[in-house]
């Protein structure tokens, strides 16, 4: 069995508060908040962590457009991302945003800190800056001369008095740290892409702007604002409780806690893999986290744009087919590490192979049949039948698998062990064929231990997909008649239920799409936007 850890501090990034949230920030708040259900499923104390980004140029350029106050466009950015949020069942244990007091003041004492201890100098930058990554490029980096090597519209140049991180200080100690602990970064190809980047000579990072005003001042010279690498990283401690009166959840998650995984996507992976552990190193805390990075969600093979339109948005998926649909497609179709392309083609085969037949169609038959041959009510029966020894074991085998996938954010893999165990349990029908069981009185027995253990695999599939189907396992478990026990991970072995008395009709759990007529719906969609 996979050991469990005591506790588990799970982050995604904290967005930039500039728009509607997209299925490719879903897809991350998704990832981390099935990873929360997981942990929480197996039994750690789990502290889940997303929020908003407010500060910056951008910011107060969007909020000026929108002839409105920065702090009253934030507030009204935050309150529709926290209704989104609501909407995909995220189930957060807080949501922080950089304009909380309680934030501003600690990253002010973080800044003054390191100042104070020499980690942060005043300087002058000269160089390329790109306003829509809000991130400094040297003149080796650009594309062709001028262009952001990251979002490939064209750089600045500034030149301003700026205050400066010292990265070149702990270039060597951070590279020895990626070396000692290898599960630092994952996949390994990104964690290769960061040792070539520092390897190739890190820069002292400009930390402080004075050509915009919508920040976080710095209390030893007002006239600077805090940058955003020490605004919006520092959001990871600050939420604990860093810096202020109260730091238990600092103490128990950080400190003490024995796993905290910051899942990123891969554009922004150099700021959590090098920034943020430098800035750790400077503040001497300890570096005790994992950044797990995925890739991009393409739309047809193409990076989602505003040129382009060609954003896909949560809403326009759930309204129209439920949010498991959006919740499963996601995270069954995305390999860790990698990118994936979003087509509307492809969710509905998925939607329909997947929920509508195999698993919808699983639970339906089952509740049919144990209502006709039993009247709802079936009792623990042995695997006596060669074929329910098969399943059980499958069932036990399944089970340890998908820990071993979800304990390492692998989560398509456990999903398709979980389905493993569906697609068992269809072929399982065929082969105990009750229909046929039932016509003799003597295969009676043989008939209970096939129902039985039909609903059984339904129950253990139930709990493995619950941190997906968020759904589907409230409806499984009213059909079922489940009780919050019957579906805690410490029971989940096989036959730990020892009695079913089950609702006489089961709910339609997914109803198959017309594919045809659901791709027409959505090009007129597109057309009318």
């Amino acid at each position: 069995m996979v050991k469990m850890k005591k506790t588990a501090y799970i982050t995604t990034p904290i967005y930039y508060a500039s728009g509607k949230v997209h299925i490719g920030n879903a897809y991350t708040t998704i990832a981390a908040d099935a990873f929360a259900r997981y942990n929480r499923l197996v039994g750690r104390d789990t502290f889940y962590l997303t929020g908003m980004d407010e500060h910056g140029l951008k910011i107060e350029e969007a909020a000026k457009k929108n002839k409105m106050e920065p702090q009253a466009f934030v507030d009204k950015i935050a309150e529709e991302t926290k209704a989104t949020w609501k909407d995909l069942k995220i189930s957060y244990d807080y949501f922080i945003r950089t304009t909380d007091d309680c934030h501003v003041k600690a990253v002010q004492g973080i800044f003054e800190k390191l100042l104070k201890q020499g980690d942060i100098y005043l300087g002058k930058y000269e160089g390329n800056y790109c306003m829509s990554c809000e991130a400094f490029f040297s003149d080796s980096q650009l594309v062709d001369k001028v262009n952001c090597p990251d979002c490939g519209r064209p750089t600045t140049l500034l030149d301003e008095e700026s205050y400066f991180l010292k990265l070149t200080k702990y270039a060597d100690r951070l590279l020895k740290h990626i070396e000692d602990h290898p599960d630092f970064i994952q996949p390994e190809s990104r964690k290769n892409e960061v040792v070539s980047f520092i390897e190739s000579g890190l820069e002292d990072l400009c930390v402080s702007r004075q050509s915009f005003k919508w920040g976080v001042p710095v209390l030893s010279n007002p006239n600077h604002v805090v940058y955003v690498w020490i605004d919006a990283l520092s959001n990871y401690i600050t939420a604990l409780g860093y810096g202020s009166s109260d730091t238990s959840n600092y103490e128990k998650y950080w400190i003490n806690g024995t796993e905290t995984i910051h899942i990123i996507g891969k554009d922004i992976l150099r700021f959590h893999a090098v920034y943020w552990p430098i800035m750790i190193f400077a503040l001497g805390e300890p570096v005790n986290f994992k950044v797990y990075t995925h890739g991009f969600i393409l739309v047809k093979d193409d990076k989602m744009s505003k040129s382009k339109d060609n954003f896909v948005y949560p809403h326009e998926i759930i309204d129209a087919y439920g949010l498991d649909s959006l919740r499963y497609y996601l995270l069954r179709e995305m390999p860790f590490g990698n990118d994936s392309s979003f087509t509307y083609e492809r969710f509905i085969d998925r939607y329909n192979s997947d929920l509508a037949n195999d698993l919808g169609n699983l639970v339906s038959r089952t509740v049919s049949m144990v209502n006709k041959y039993f009247g709802g009510s079936v009792s623990y029966k042995d695997a006596k039948d060669e074929h329910s020894k098969e399943l059980k074991d499958l069932a036990e085998k399944v089970s340890e698998n998908y820990q071993n996938h979800f304990s390492k954010f692998h989560i398509q893999e456990a999903i398709i062990e979980a389905f493993s165990l569906v697609s068992r349990a269809n072929k399982y029908v065929d082969e105990m064929a009750p229909w046929v069981l039932a016509k003799s009185e003597d295969k009676k027995e043989t008939l209970e231990e096939a129902m039985y253990h039909l609903l059984e695999t339904i129950r253990v599939v139930n709990i493995l997909l619950s941190p997906v189907l968020v759904d589907a396992a409230e409806d499984i478990k009213e059909i079922l008649n489940l009780s919050k026990k019957d579906l805690e991970f410490k029971n989940i072995t096989f036959g730990d239920l020892k009695e079913y008395k089950i609702k006489e009709k089961a709910k339609i759990l997914y109803k198959r799409l017309d594919k045809e007529k659901e791709l027409e719906f959505q090009e007129e969609r597109l057309k009318n936007r």
